[in-house]
């Protein structure tokens, strides 16, 4: 039963640290930087669904870093398109 919560409380942990270091953590202006950030977050939520249904948080797991880069990568190219400085 501890196990559970380990995994629980750690995932929440991993979530709200990414949610945090994807928003005003140090690099915030480099993309791969801020695509990793995203990467712990996606890591914590799978950990919380972890606890529920391993299948659940394999695909959370896929599904959630498939759209963070597609989404982070054409708004790279966006920027980059429209001659911004990141």
């Amino acid at each position: 039963m501890l196990d559970i919560y380990i995994w629980f409380y750690t995932g929440v942990a991993l979530t709200i640290l990414g949610a945090i270091g994807t928003a005003i953590g140090p690099g915030v202006k480099d993309p791969i930087v801020r695509t990793l950030n995203t990467e712990i977050a996606a890591v914590g939520v799978s950990l919380i669904f972890l606890t529920y249904n391993h299948t659940i948080a394999l695909l959370t797991y896929i599904a959630a870093t498939t759209i963070i880069t597609m989404i982070l990568l054409r708004a790279i190219v966006r920027l980059e398109e429209v001659g911004a400085e990141l």
